[in-house]
C-alpha cells in the first residue's frame, strides 16, 4: 500500500523530533510504499539538510510553514470569494468562542468542522488563505465573535493586541489549508495517511480525508493539546489569548480525534487525553514506543558486575529531575546502611541544567563530606557526578549495570525511556509516581511518591538489603520490557493496523482508461495485500466486446 507519513519539525530532518521511531517504523515496513510530507519547522533545521532515506520512500514534500511565503499571501480575492471568507471565519470563530463542553461532542464541534472544511475548499479554489487570514477582516470578525452573545468573559475582555495576537496565532496554525498537497498526485493516491503527532501535523490527513476518503491514522506519543496549555502557561499571553488559542486547539484535537479512523496514544496518560477530547474508545490502540535493546540486554545477560551497595541515577540533570530530593533521600540511606554509594550519570539537560548540576553538587559536598578510612587514606565522596563516555561509564549499558538499584526521582516525567533501558540490563528499580511510570513498571519495580526523600531511601534500603528480590524483580522487569516496548513490537504492531484500516476503509477511485470511460473492477482487493501488483491489471484494460 502507498502511505503518507505526517510530520511536523520531525523526520526526516536530520535534528527532528521523533525522527528515530519514524525512521525505525518506516524501514521495518519495507514492504509498504512511503510518501513524507513535512511541516517544517524552521530554516536551521532546514539548512541542517535530510537523513539517508531507505528505498520505500518515494518522495519527500516539505511546507516551510515557518515562513508565510508562499502560502497564497499574493492571492487577491473577488467579491464572492471575500464573502464566502468572512461566512466560514466567523463561524469558526464562533465556535472558538462560544463556551459548552470544550468541542468533545454536539452543535459546536460540527460548527468549528463545518468551518475548517468551508476555508479548506475555498483555499483549494482560490490558491491559498494567507491574505486573508492576516487581514483586517479576520481581525475584525473575531472581535465580533468575542462580543456575541454566548461568549465567555475572557474572550469578550479582549483587547485590540489581544485579537491581533490570536489572529496571527491562527494564521500560523491553518498554512496547511493552503498547500497543494490535496491532489490525486499527492496524499488523494494515498491508501492511508499516518500522522505522527495530532495538532497542525494531522490537518493534511484530515483534508485528504474529506476531498478523498483516505482514512487517518494519529499517534501521538506526546498530546499536543497538553503541550499547547504548559506553553502557554499564565506567565505567557493575557487570558485572553490563553482562553481563545486553548479552546481553538480544543476544538480541532476533537476534530481530529472524531475523524481518525485509529488513535494510537503512547501510553494510558495520552489515551485519557484523547477519551476526554471525545475520541471513541473503541478505535484506540495503545502503542508503546519502540526502542533498540541490543546493547542493553547484553549487559542484562553478562555476569552481574554491579556493586551491591551502589545507587545509579541516569539522565538529563535539571529541575524536573528533583535530584535535591534524591540526595537528601541518600542521606538516610547512609544512615542506614553506611557503605552505600550513589553515582549520578548525566550532563546538564536544558537552559536551567547547568545552574542546577553545580547546586547539586555543592549539597551534595555539604550532606557527604570527604570521608577516608584512615590518618594516612585519600578522602572520597559516595556521591559521583560522571558524564557517559567517562572511564567509569564509558556506555549507558555499563552505567546501568554498574549499580544494584536504579533510581528514578522525578517530578515531572512523560514516557520514561531510561527507565526502560534500565529493564532492558535487567536492574531493579526504585521510581516516583509521575507520568507514564507506574504503567511502564507494571509491578517489576518499586514506586513512591514524588518529593518524598523518607519513602525514596526507605524503597533504595529495602532491595540494597534484598539481593534475593532485586534479581527477582529485575528479571520479571527484563521479561517485561522486552515483551512491549521493543522497536520489534511496535512495527509489528503498526504492520497490522495498517493492514486493518485498508481492509476497513478501502478508498473509493473511479479510475479511467485513455477514453476518458471508467475501468470497472480496476482495483480488486489483492491491491490491498502488502505486495507489489500491478496498478492496473491488463485483463481491466481490454477494450474488446465479450461475445454474445
Amino acid at each position: 500500500m502507498r502511505a503518507g507519513l505526517l510530520t511536523e519539525g520531525g523526520y526526516p530532518y536530520v535534528s527532528g523530533d521523533a525522527g528515530l521511531w519514524c525512521d525505525r517504523l518506516v524501514r521495518g515496513l519495507g514492504q509498504h510504499e512511503f510518501d513524507l510530507y513535512v511541516l517544517g519547522r524552521g530554516r536551521r533545521q532546514e539548512e541542517q539538510g535530510l537523513l539517508a532515506l531507505p528505498p520505500q520512500v518515494a518522495r519527500v514534500r516539505t511546507a516551510p510553514l515557518w515562513t508565510a511565503e508562499g502560502d497564497g499571501g499574493a492571492v487577491a480575492y473577488g467579491r464572492r470569494a471575500r464573502r464566502r471568507f468572512t461566512e466560514h471565519y466567523g463561524e469558526l470563530a464562533g465556535a472558538v468562542c462560544t463556551t459548552g463542553d470544550g468541542g468533545a461532542s454536539g452543535a459546536v464541534a460540527d460548527r468549528f468542522a463545518n468551518a475548517l472544511y468551508g476555508l479548506a475548499g475555498l483555499a483549494r479554489e482560490e490558491g491559498g488563505l494567507g491574505a486573508a487570514l492576516r487581514s483586517d477582516t479576520a481581525v475584525r470578525t473575531l472581535e465580533r465573535a468575542c462580543h456575541a452573545p454566548g461568549a465567555p468573559r475572557t474572550a469578550r475582555e479582549a483587547r485590540v493586541a489581544d485579537l491581533l495576537t490570536v489572529t496571527g496565532h491562527l494564521e500560523r496554525a491553518l498554512r496547511p489549508l493552503s498547500l497543494d498537497w490535496y491532489g490525486d498526485d499527492a496524499l488523494g493516491a494515498a491508501d492511508l495517511c499516518h500522522a505522527t503527532s495530532g495538532g497542525p501535523a494531522a490537518l493534511p490527513g484530515l483534508l485528504a480525508r474529506h476531498f478523498h476518503g483516505v482514512p487517518l491514522l494519529v499517534t501521538e506519543y506526546g498530546v499536543h493539546l497538553r503541550s499547547h496549555y504548559l506553553e502557554r502557561g499564565p506567565d505567557a499571553a493575557a487570558p485572553a489569548v490563553r482562553a481563545l488559542l486553548a479552546a481553538f486547539h480544543g476544538r480541532l484535537a476533537t476534530e481530529i480525534y472524531r475523524r481518525a479512523e485509529i488513535l494510537t496514544p503512547g501510553n494510558a496518560h495520552a489515551r485519557r487525553w484523547q477519551e476526554r477530547c471525545g475520541a471513541d474508545r473503541a478505535r484506540i490502540r495503545t502503542v508503546y514506543p519502540g526502542m533498540a535493546a541490543d546493547g542493553f540486554t547484553e549487559a542484562g545477560e553478562s555476569p552481574d558486575r554491579a556493586d551491591p551497595d551502589t545507587l545509579v541515577w541516569v539522565g538529563g540533570v535539571e529541575p524536573a529531575k528533583d535530584l535535591i530530593s534524591l540526595l537528601h533521600a541518600f542521606a538516610e540511606v547512609r544512615r542506614e546502611e553506611p557503605g552505600a554509594r550513589l553515582r549520578i550519570v548525566g550532563g546538564p539537560s536544558g537552559p536551567d541544567g547547568p545552574a542546577y548540576l553545580g547546586h547539586c553538587r555543592a549539597l551534595a559536598a555539604q550532606l557527604f563530606p570527604d570521608e577516608a578510612e584512615g590518618a594516612h587514606a585519600v578522602g572520597s565522596n559516595p556521591v559521583s557526578f560522571e558524564e557517559i563516555g567517562g572511564p567509569e561509564a564509558p556506555t549507558l549499558p555499563d552505567a546501568y549495570a554498574s549499580g544494584a538499584v536504579v533510581v528514578l526521582s522525578s517530578v515531572v516525567e512523560g514516557f520514561p525511556t531510561g527507565l526502560i533501558e534500565a529493564m532492558f540490563c535487567g536492574r531493579a528499580t526504585v521510581s516516583t509516581d509521575v507520568g507514564a511510570v507506574v504503567e511502564v513498571i507494571g509491578g517489576t519495580g518499586l514506586v513512591v511518591p514524588p518529593r518524598n526523600p523518607r519513602a525514596l531511601a526507605d524503597a533504595c534500603v529495602a532491595l540494597l538489603r534484598d539481593p534475593e528480590r532485586r534479581a527477582r524483580l529485575g528479571a520479571a522487569a527484563r521479561a517485561r520490557a522486552l515483551e512491549l516496548f521493543t522497536v520489534e513490537q511496535n512495527v509489528a504492531a503498526f504492520h497490522g493496523i495498517y493492514l486493518e484500516i485498508v481492509s476497513h476503509c478501502p478508498v473509493r477511485r473511479d479510475l479511467l482508461d485513455a477514453s476518458g470511460a471508467p475501468l470497472p473492477f480496476v482495483a480488486p482487493a489483492e491491491s490491498h495485500v502488502p505486495a507489489r501488483w500491478p496498478a492496473t491489471p491488463t485483463w481491466a484494460l481490454s477494450t474488446t466486446e465479450p461475445a454474445r
